[in-house]
């Protein structure tokens, strides 16, 4: 019986000018799992330090069940300047608890229950977490969703990883700025943004690929054909921190519920979009959306 949604990677204190906040897109993915009313999970590792102690403290708050693996690192923390968009960017701290992931056996036991989980490029740059990550998604059944929401950060990824990354998968998430990124690294050619994701999802047998463009708007694309578009909601914009994430979350829940990609699709956007007018990756969406 698939029962969890797990965010399985880097859990994180992004420091941000006003103050600390809890983060990492695997748990803000696994947060807004849960807000959605799915039984999201985070799976990750934290330090013998008051940071991991107030990692614990806050996600008994949150209401998000965690398999924390403690380690003699310490607990992550990521320096976050935000520019006069509301755009973050990131300065990530090395040697830290989630490089030594290991697939303990309470993640062996999670992931043969998993009916999705979410993974990114930055928690793969230790070569232990990467085999650990690997394992958990070859051990899940077959018909979960494998979601590669690719998050490139700073020098963490290479062309090995995320191909790799793509063969494992089957739906990948990225922004505009990645498509980018992506398009001479795996030979996409010059085309639109449809033509190339679909030559992705043809490359790597993908489901689908979910394409989302800041204020441009979002895209999702599926292996059978079907495109959705919809225009980014005009806000008050405070940060955009965890905001990818709580539309990758929020949309994967929707659709394991039966919601059709349209449908979907609408809710990631309007949830994404309250995000950015709140401080941090995790604000009460339940609340406000009434989910």
């Amino acid at each position: 019986m698939m029962n969890y949604i797990v965010g399985i990677g880097e859990i994180l204190w992004d420091m941000l000018p006003e103050g600390k906040q809890l983060g990492g897109a695997p748990a803000n993915f696994a947060f807004h799992a849960s807000q959605a009313g799915m039984h999201g999970i985070v799976l990750s590792a934290i330090g013998f330090d008051s940071l991991g102690a107030e990692t614990y403290d806050m996600l008994v708050k949150l209401d998000l069940d965690n398999i924390l693996i403690d380690s003699d690192l310490p607990t992550s923390t990521v320096n976050v300047a935000i520019d006069a968009n509301g755009i973050p960017h990131y300065e990530i701290t090395e040697n830290v608890a989630w490089d030594e992931l290991a697939f303990v056996r309470s993640f062996k036991e999670i992931a043969e229950e998993a009916s999705a989980a979410c993974f990114g490029t930055l928690a793969q740059r230790s070569k232990m977490s990467h085999d650990a990550i690997h394992a958990f998604l070859r051990a899940m059944p077959d018909g979960s969703l494998k979601v590669f929401d690719i998050n490139l950060r700073q020098n963490y990824y290479s062309k090995d990883i995320i191909e790799e990354s793509l063969r494992i998968a089957n739906v990948l998430k990225l922004n505009d700025e990645e498509i980018e990124t992506l398009t001479p690294m795996l030979n996409l050619g010059d085309d639109g943004y449809e033509a190339r994701c679909r030559q992705i999802i043809d490359s790597y047998n993908l489901k689908l690929v979910v394409l989302t463009c800041g204020a441009n708007g979002s895209y999702v694309f599926t292996a059978d054909g079907e495109s959705s578009f919809l225009p980014t909601p005009k806000v008050k914009v405070v940060d955009t921190v965890g905001a990818g994430d709580s539309f990758t979350g929020s949309f994967c829940a929707s659709i394991l519920e039966g919601k059709s990609v349209a449908e979907a699709h609408k809710l990631a956007v309007e949830v994404s979009a309250f995000v950015c007018t709140q401080p941090g990756a995790m604000p009460d969406v339940k609340a406000y959306f009434n989910l």
